[in-house]
């Protein structure tokens, strides 16, 4: 009934009848240095997804207000910073607390991956603000998150690792968390060039870094699906052949 909720009034905003009603929108949280660092990437995972699977996504990212109304137009929130999250006032911290209970879901990415401890350590403390108990818990390899579209395995993200981080609401994955920068790995620039190398194995962890993107992506918006039992043979099967 939550998601169903975010769904309604995304459905019913001016953005969505701005572009296409069935369209996604993928909302851009604020940085505190006013950067966005990483848009090329989600304009490729948007287009992938469309690419690749049934789903309508805008290509252009948008800018979310944690304090305002906006918040509430799209399901999908990302945050991906050089430095530091934006600060939040206690208006933004209900408001996005509201969001993610009511069925939204949020995509961190360090786009350092790893290099810089700052974004992570503002988005623990933003996140401990925002949900109060909940800490960030590593998302177990056998999370139906891993199969919501493809069966992603292995190392992804610019920077090898095989680990997300999650906070679950209600027996859901309402926030996600990689260290690796999934962004990075799939951004390409207005010449069609991948903009950073895949460290260690190149175009392979690539390809995997969209694959799970996607599954966020897959996961978000239809949850624990491929966990109906009518799933089951065919996932054994893929087993077999996918890599």
């Amino acid at each position: 009934m939550e998601r169903w909720l975010v769904f309604l009034l995304f459905l019913l905003s001016p953005l969505a009848r701005a572009s296409e009603p069935e369209r996604i929108v993928l909302g851009r949280l604020p940085c505190a240095d006013g950067q966005s660092p990483r848009d090329h990437g989600v304009r490729q995972w948007a287009w992938e997804a469309m690419k690749r699977t049934s789903l309508q996504v805008d290509l252009e990212p948008v800018t979310a207000d944690p304090a305002g109304p906006d918040l509430f137009r799209t399901p999908f929130l990302f945050w991906s910073c050089r430095g530091a999250v934006a600060p939040l006032g206690e208006e933004a911290v209900a408001n996005l607390r509201r969001f993610l209970v009511m069925g939204g879901f949020l995509l961190a990415d360090d786009p350092s991956a790893g290099d810089d401890p700052v974004f992570m350590d503002s988005l623990r403390q933003t996140l401990r603000r925002v949900l109060p108990g909940r800490e960030v818990e590593p998302v177990p390899p056998g999370h139906v998150l891993f199969r919501s579209f493809f069966l992603a395995r292995g190392t992804f993200g610019r920077r090898a690792g095989s680990e997300l981080g999650g906070i679950v609401l209600s027996g859901r994955l309402a926030v996600v968390v990689s260290g690796q920068d999934l962004l990075g790995a799939v951004a390409r620039d207005h010449f069609g060039n991948f903009e950073h190398i895949c460290e260690p194995e190149g175009e392979d962890q690539r390809e995997r870094s969209f694959r799970l993107l996607i599954n966020v992506l897959e996961y978000a918006l239809c949850l624990d699906y491929k966990d109906d039992r009518v799933h089951l043979p065919f996932i054994l099967r893929r087993r077999k052949v996918m890599p």
